[in-house]
């Protein structure tokens, strides 16, 4: 084995007793080259420590590969999740994920995603509604393909993804009036993301459908804290809720928590609850949250097959709505 850092296609060459093309053929899907001269390359290449650099190659060609992953929160279950399910995908296709996060706002992101662009990343995927629009017209404006999750942004050229959120959230107002709920409440937190709030305005909506007015409360970020701080809000009240539609699994599992222990509400005896997300922890036995599932594997599925497809076939804007399955679990009567 060489001990030098890089050893060039020509080196290569020289040992398998070829030619410089015949390296590269070699190495190209589909080119047309001998089984013979095929082993020696690769027998050659092995002994050298050889390694074709795809993004010089890339670059030839105007691609680099490279596709952007622009998220915040990363360390929810939800996001993890879809960022796993993402990587995957790309890395099936041959491609290279390069995450930026964008959880602060001291201007950390704009370099994360500037130095991106400076390694030429043909596409950005940016996920959930935080991320600044202006993100978006970074990436367009640098000519990179992008997609767009569970966001509103108003751009002509990408892929937009989004569930149907708003129909999802009146399924809710059904299920707790069959459960027999009548004082119906819907926490959220105050991100204000359009997926959030999408649930929000249909389940205000179907709720008025029955002639029911519903309370709403919103705090903080969408986290377990933020979950248990809108119980201690809701459940303090005179006219508490029976039953209450959380705007993620992450803020349901704190209001549960909190309604069990500081307030000794039998789930779903007493209390009724539905998140949203279907993150691992739901299905604990200590949650059993009925929820709705995202789709992450169909969203991934989605989205690096449309960066696939041919400048031609993205000439224009596509958006997709996706279902999101409700799955009933123990936190609502009769489930």
């Amino acid at each position: 084995m060489s001990s030098k850092i890089f050893v060039s296609a020509d080196e290569v060459a020289k040992r398998a007793g070829v030619s410089r093309s015949a390296v590269s053929r070699a190495f190209t899907p589909g080119a047309s080259v001998s089984a013979e001269t095929r082993r020696k390359v690769m027998e050659a290449a092995d002994a050298l420590g050889y390694h074709v650099n795809h993004l010089a190659r890339g670059l030839m060609r105007n691609e680099s590969g490279i596709v952007c992953l622009i998220a915040s929160e990363v360390a929810t279950p939800y996001r993890s999740a879809l960022l796993r399910e993402l990587t995957q995908q790309l890395q099936s296709v041959g491609k290279v994920a390069m995450l930026v996060n964008t959880d602060r706002s001291d201007g950390s992101v704009d370099r994360a995603l500037s130095q991106a662009i400076r390694y030429r990343a043909d596409a950005s995927i940016i996920l959930s509604g935080l991320p600044d629009k202006s993100i978006t017209q970074l990436c367009l404006r640098n000519g990179q393909r992008l997609v767009l999750i569970n966001r509103d942004d108003d751009q002509p050229g990408p892929l937009r993804i989004n569930l149907d959120d708003h129909e999802a959230a009146g399924r809710v107002v059904t299920a707790f009036l069959r459960a027999g709920c009548r004082r119906l409440a819907f926490a959220n937190s105050e991100a204000g993301t359009p997926s959030l709030m999408a649930r929000e305005h249909g389940f205000v909506a179907a709720a008025k459908t029955f002639g029911l007015d519903i309370m709403v409360e919103r705090y903080g970020w969408t986290g377990y804290e933020a979950g248990q701080i809108l119980a201690q809000r809701m459940l303090t009240r005179k006219d508490r809720p029976d039953a209450v539609f959380c705007a993620t699994d992450l803020l349901a599992c704190g209001f549960m928590d909190a309604a069990r222990h500081q307030f000794s509400v039998a789930i779903p005896d007493q209390l009724c609850i539905v998140g949203f997300d279907d993150i691992e922890q739901a299905s604990w036995s200590s949650y059993q949250l009925t929820t709705f599932a995202q789709p992450v594997q169909a969203i991934a599925r989605q989205a690096v097959a449309w960066l696939g497809k041919d400048a031609e076939s993205r000439s224009e804007s596509q958006s997709l709505r996706l279902h999101a399955e409700l799955v009933w679990r123990g936190s609502v009567r009769g489930a």
